[in-house]
């Protein structure tokens, strides 16, 4: 399954999915393992460290300092690693909106975290999106 390369397929597509709960971004330094039964939705390691996105709740419990207050959204679309554009037009949207943003792509699909005030808003932005795309 290689994916959607379409940009209006994808954009019209998508159904994005907020999912449930608060999630943060962490770091931990160089060499350290991870805590406990902390289960990260992403790592990715980095000179610095590794950067965690994790529940809010899990953060606490692993005694990890957690920050942007984030909810996590599902594009629940399959989407190429190599499809030109998807990102770009979501954040700008967002953007507009005066949004910040943390996307990450994943093997099937795109997942942004976004503030967590914010998230329902940015939920029907992205819905708005998709039925202007499918005009």
């Amino acid at each position: 399954m290689t994916g959607e390369t379409d940009l209006q397929r994808l954009l019209a597509s998508m159904k994005p999915e907020l999912l449930p709960g608060v999630h943060v971004f962490a770091t931990l330094p160089p060499g350290t393992s991870l805590p406990g039964n902390l289960k990260p939705v992403m790592i990715f390691r980095e000179r610095e460290g590794l950067t965690l996105i994790v529940t809010e709740d899990e953060a606490k419990s692993g005694g990890l300092a957690g920050t942007f207050r984030c909810r996590m959204i599902t594009l629940n679309i399959h989407s190429s690693l190599e499809a030109v554009g998807f990102l770009a037009a979501i954040t700008t949207r967002l953007a507009a909106a005066g949004m910040g943003v943390n996307p990450v792509s994943a093997f099937y699909h795109d997942h942004l975290f976004v503030p967590a005030d914010r998230a329902e808003e940015a939920l029907a932005i992205l819905r708005q999106l998709a039925a202007d795309s499918g005009d």
